[in-house]
């Protein structure tokens, strides 16, 4: 009967070993990712730093607000463009 008890306990202790083996892989897996994230956010923003006149220097949350900025005067060109071509050509 002392046999049947230790068996038991080795399976458990196996399984318990292999959650935890597991556990530790997804942690690494989780950590690999997020690193695979920060990375690819890292070089996105750097991308929008070179497309927007003025965001060479800027920190992030700036940045964003200078992006804004950026796009609504666009978005101002081209309705005053759009205009000028509707009053021109009719």
């Amino acid at each position: 009967m002392g046999e049947l008890l230790t068996d038991a306990c080795d399976g458990h202790r196996k399984v318990g070993r292999k959650r935890e083996r597991d556990n530790v892989s997804g942690r690494i897996l989780k950590r690999r990712r997020r690193r695979f994230v920060d990375r690819s956010v890292r070089m996105k923003v750097r991308k929008l730093r070179q497309l927007v006149p003025g965001g060479q220097g800027l920190q992030p949350d700036r940045l964003f607000v200078q992006i804004a900025d950026y796009i609504l005067h666009l978005r101002l060109q081209v309705n005053a463009l759009q205009a000028l071509s509707d009053l021109y050509n009719p």
